[in-house]
């Protein structure tokens, strides 16, 4: 199970991947079993030396008490201090941002967050690649036909 960033693909090309652990309450980790996430709107800051998820959302759990999360608080990213230096460097670049694609869990039931070093895509990249996803999808629709024959 984990939760997918689908349009992250779209807006940006992928420079460099990153496994991070992601602090989060008990009720945070309870609605993520759930699947009720969303990271589609989420990006990823660096803040005095440490890294964060913001704007990620998870719902407040449905058998919480009044200790219950908010469900857009900022959340730490817990990387070594070898790649947060590294990424920090490369974030002086222009251009180049830290987006979350993909939430899961690790064999250990630990909730992880992959995230990617990105630079983002101009429109014309973008239809650049609307047209290479419709001609693939024309080719295999075509290869079925003939198959059917």
């Amino acid at each position: 199970m984990s939760i997918l960033n689908r349009k992250a693909r779209f807006q940006y090309h992928f420079l460099e991947y990153y496994v991070a652990g992601i602090q989060l309450f008990g009720t945070e980790v309870k609605s993520v079993r759930q699947n009720k996430v969303n990271i589609v709107d989420s990006f990823c800051q660096m803040q005095n030396g440490e890294l964060y998820s913001i704007g990620m959302y998870i719902a407040e759990y449905k058998f919480g008490t009044n200790w219950n999360h908010s469900s857009r608080r900022q959340r730490k990213l817990l990387l070594n201090k070898k790649e947060l230096k590294k990424i920090n460097k490369k974030l002086k670049d222009t251009g180049l941002t830290i987006v979350p694609i993909e939430l899961f869990f690790n064999d250990k039931g630990y909730v992880k967050m992959k995230i990617v070093l990105a630079k983002g895509k101009k429109t014309y990249d973008k239809r650049e690649s609307l047209r290479k996803r419709d001609s693939l999808r024309e080719i295999k629709q075509s290869l079925k036909i003939k198959d059917c024959i």
